[in-house]
């Protein structure tokens, strides 16, 4: 049994808006057990609509629209899900008493475009909307289920947690959760975390993933399960064994960023940073400047123009001297020439050193790895030099 989502909306092909949609529905689900497979995104064009759907319904047996609710021209998803399953569009007057008593509350003025809302596919579920003006429906079709919620983030939050998680409940007898821990890792490449937990890869329940993003990788241990303990029964001895492998390159997991994880441990320590930066637009100093925890550690940010023949570990000791702080950090990308190429200097009392390499991704993604690169190298500094 799985699941997928459709988000409708052709600005969210344009780019002209981020689907968030789907990324919050898809952790609704894993809260029910529900695993999904697909997701895809289709304009605001009836047949491709329509194709979208049955698709989805000829490989699914949850299919999850989100969007093309709304009053205006180019809203279909209604008719869009009444042709995909070969029904007629009937005109539901509850639908339209609800409508109407939300513009009523809102002491706003309804227009009669507003009125194709309380359309639905005969036969479905009518969901009431009391959070917004687009009713919702639920069509089953040969054992398996569709559902329309609008685009809108905060009534399609609201109806998934109010109504389609309790029916999908009841609908399919789910009585289990999906829960995913996730492990970051830096200072080694995706292969190399690849070649130390590969085996674990090849498990089913727990299952175990790897991504990359900028000098950060990504281990996630997801695991099915009855209830939460059962899940994090599954995902316990697997992380043990992750850790163990990888030791101090796994610096955090979850909601834990790099950064955050550097600057609490200064805070920790009782000691400041101070970095100064060249050719990264200010990323080293943005992502410090963000975090919640540790906020006392990082004292300033600086931006000059250098190359990266520059002493960095000198140009560290300057920040550290300027702002009177116990660790200085410097960071370059460096555009000139043929390629690119990142620099991190560091400097401490105990501890200073000074790293160049070469970037072979996109140079407008070369602010990211080095920022990431200046902070990993500061963690393990941290590390090799902890207090006792």
């Amino acid at each position: 049994m799985h699941a997928e989502i459709i988000t409708i909306g052709s600005e969210i092909l344009l780019g002209e808006i981020i689907d968030t949609n789907s990324a919050a529905i898809a952790k609704k689900l894993q809260s029910i057990g529900m695993p999904l497979f697909y997701t895809s995104t289709v304009g605001d064009n009836l047949d491709r609509m329509i194709a979208a759907i049955q698709q989805g319904l000829g490989r699914s047996d949850v299919v999850i629209t989100t969007g093309g609710l709304g009053p205006t021209v180019d809203d279909l998803t209604r008719e869009a899900m009444a042709q995909a399953t070969g029904r007629a569009l009937i005109f539901d007057e509850v639908s339209l008493a609800q409508i109407e008593d939300r513009f009523r509350r809102w002491r706003r003025t309804m227009t009669e475009n507003n009125r194709q809302q309380a359309f639905r596919p005969e036969g479905s579920i009518a969901i009431e909307n009391p959070v917004g003006t687009a009713p919702s429906f639920i069509v089953e079709q040969n054992g398996r289920v569709a559902i329309s919620l609008p685009g809108v983030p905060s009534e399609m939050d609201y109806l998934m947690d109010h109504s389609v998680l309790p029916f999908l409940r009841q609908r399919f007898n789910l009585t289990g959760i999906i829960k995913s821990r996730a492990l970051k890792v830096s200072g080694i490449g995706e292969s190399q975390v690849d070649a130390q937990v590969g085996d674990l890869e090849k498990l089913e329940n727990p299952a175990v993933g790897l991504n990359a993003h900028s000098g950060i990788i990504v281990i996630r241990i997801t695991a099915s399960a009855t209830h939460e303990d059962a899940a994090d029964s599954l995902i316990a001895p697997v992380e043990a064994s992750i850790r163990e492998r990888l030791g101090e390159l796994v610096f955090g997991s979850d909601q834990e960023t790099l950064e955050g994880v550097v600057l609490a441990e200064l805070a920790r320590r009782g000691e400041t940073l101070a970095i100064v930066e060249s050719g990264t637009g200010g990323r080293l100093s943005g992502k410090l400047s963000l975090c919640e925890h540790g906020k006392t550690a990082f004292t300033v940010g600086k931006t000059i123009a250098m190359s990266i023949t520059t002493d960095l570990t000198e140009l560290a000791l300057q920040a550290t001297i300027e702002a009177h702080a116990d660790w200085g950090l410097s960071c370059v990308v460096d555009t000139n020439g043929k390629e690119t190429q990142l620099g991190v200097g560091l400097w401490n009392a105990n501890v200073n050193d000074q790293w160049r390499r070469g970037f072979g991704g996109h140079p407008a993604l070369a602010p990211e790895w080095s920022a990431n690169l200046a902070l990993d190298a500061l963690k393990r500094a941290l590390s090799a030099t902890e207090l006792k």
